[in-house]
């Protein structure tokens, strides 16, 4: 199946009445009959259906969906994507264990690590950039953590060369996908042990939920199914709902939201109050050849730096009237986002210049209006600057 169609038709189902509901229903119960286990189905191979802080048929068929469009061997819900990433680094790490990731991963991703440090986990961070990682790997490195596209200066790290290399030296590769998605990207399809996603994003698409995933390449996430079970992180039936009904317009979003994107990013690129703009799949990006190579869907983000500094930037995020001002990623609506102080802002001033972001850059996230009227509200809103 192609990936609209898997979008779409994918998963597993678990109606088993006489009704004829076309759609997966909503299993709204924290308990299973559980008079002859024997007779119970194991959704993950684990333990017999029982209790949904283990396991819940409507989860289980998004986790199916996502496994398939992932090309994972299995995939679990979760209630964040915070939760998908703390849940798989407590079944893959332990003390004295060590982790490298770039400067540019998510910023709560690097708090989370530095904090683990109380448990005896080990973190490197290197400078962003592909290469950087690489010359960082050596014996001893558990985890290599990366994000395919990275936020907010969509960095497109070369997957085949890390995995690789990481390999090499006995290292799991953990990717999270959340910016490219699998229209963009399907990282185990180029060697990932984990695949990551905050749901809350481009899967679920519309800023109505939060949710994560973990998707796994092998039957290691049977490890991680234990993890979650413990934890108490899974998702919640009525959330798993609403990302499977917003998956199924995924690959339509996607097309959209990069075509929309992309005329944003040309129209930004002419602006006599733009100083530079970031998207993937422009000749000036820094990894457009490697985004060229791997990305079949170059995203619905950019960024820009406004001629000036703080306040020119700033000014242009207050004026803006149909874009809104607020922090996150991947919905319909067009919303804007000044990192340096909101998503960045616990950063260290030195760490966020060694990451690239100024203060004078926004980053937008496009959405799915019309372009012409994105590009119109930006250009009112430079005026500003």
């Amino acid at each position: 199946m192609g990936k609209g169609t898997k979008s779409v038709r994918g998963g597993v189902r678990h109606v088993d009445d006489n009704m004829g509901s076309i759609i997966e229903p909503i299993y709204q119960t924290s308990l299973f009959d559980y008079r002859e286990p024997e007779r119970r189905p194991s959704l993950h191979g684990v333990v017999p259906l029982k209790y949904s802080r283990e396991d819940n048929p409507t989860v289980h068929a998004v986790e199916s969906k996502v496994a398939e469009l992932e090309h994972g061997v299995d995939a679990l819900g979760t209630s964040s994507g915070m939760a998908a990433i703390t849940t798989l680094m407590m079944a893959l790490l332990s003390r004295d264990s060590t982790v490298l990731m770039p400067l540019d991963v998510y910023g709560s991703t690097l708090v989370l690590m530095e904090r683990l440090s109380k448990f005896g986990i080990k973190t490197v961070i290197t400078d962003p950039g592909t290469n950087n990682v690489i010359n960082s790997l050596k014996s001893g490195i558990n985890v290599v953590f990366i994000e395919s596209v990275s936020n907010p200066l969509l960095r497109v790290y070369d997957i085949p060369k890390i995995v690789k290399a990481a390999h090499e030296v006995n290292a799991v590769v953990v990717v999270d996908n959340t910016l490219a998605t699998p229209m963009g990207i399907t990282p185990i399809s180029h060697g990932a042990d984990f695949v990551i996603h905050s749901a809350t994003k481009y899967l679920s698409g519309h800023n109505d939920v939060v949710a994560g995933f973990i998707v796994g390449s092998d039957d290691r996430i049977k490890g991680v199914w234990e993890w979650r079970r413990f934890l108490g992180t899974i998702m919640e039936p009525f959330t798993a709902f609403l990302v499977d009904r917003g998956l199924k317009t995924l690959h339509i979003r996607m097309r959209t939201h990069e075509e929309n994107a992309k005329a944003v990013a040309e129209f930004l690129m002419d602006h006599p109050k733009v100083e530079r703009v970031y998207y993937p799949c422009l000749d000036n990006h820094e990894t457009y050849e490697v985004a060229k190579k791997l990305l079949s869907n170059c995203g619905g983000m950019v960024s820009f730096e406004v001629k000036g500094g703080l306040k020119e930037a700033m000014a242009v995020y207050k004026h803006v009237k149909m874009i809104i001002p607020s922090v996150s990623f991947g919905g319909a609506e067009s919303i804007i986002t000044h990192p340096a102080s909101t998503t960045h802002v616990h950063w260290s001033p030195e760490d966020r210049a060694r990451a690239g972001i100024k203060d004078n850059l926004l980053r937008l996230s496009v959405g799915l209006e019309d372009p012409e009227d994105i590009i119109n509200d930006l250009n009112q809103a430079l005026n500003y600057a």
